[in-house]
């Protein structure tokens, strides 16, 4: 599936390209790199990592030069093509990781006393739809 038909599809977002708050995520960087070792050591194909920097670049023709560079989570898929994992299996990977990274995240984040900031940014609100409060108390009536 092309890009524009991905985007027509599913929305102007590419998962795995661009960034909310930073132009380049050096994670995302550093990654490739080490798959670019790997191919030249005959460890992998490279053929996903072409495939994403392919994707990088339309994508940045589409922005008339402006980049929009791969992101972590473009640069992990990319790791896990190179390895073999069939995409299902890839994704149930990255969903454990980053789920790992946001709990050190926000450990680290409470133990220096700040807020925890999330995934998501402060200008997106949160709004609690479950159950309404209720007590634990096992002799209090409902």
């Amino acid at each position: 599936m092309g890009l524009e038909r991905f985007a027509a599809a599913h929305g102007k977002i590419i998962p795995g390209f661009g960034h909310r708050w930073h132009g380049v995520d050096p994670r995302a960087v550093r990654l490739l790199a080490l798959v670019r070792e790997a191919e030249q050591a005959g460890v992998v194909r490279g053929r996903f990592a072409r495939i994403a920097e392919g994707i990088e670049r339309q994508l940045t023709a589409q922005k008339d030069g402006r980049p929009i560079p791969m992101n972590i989570d473009g640069a992990t898929a990319v790791i896990y093509s190179e390895l073999g994992f069939a995409p299902e299996l890839g994704r149930g990977i990255f969903i454990l990781s980053r789920s790992v990274g946001i709990l050190a995240h926000a450990w680290e984040q409470t133990q220096q006393g700040g807020r925890i900031k999330g995934p998501m940014s402060p200008e997106i609100p949160y709004r609690y739809t479950g159950p309404a409060p209720r007590t634990l108390d096992p002799k209090a009536k409902p």
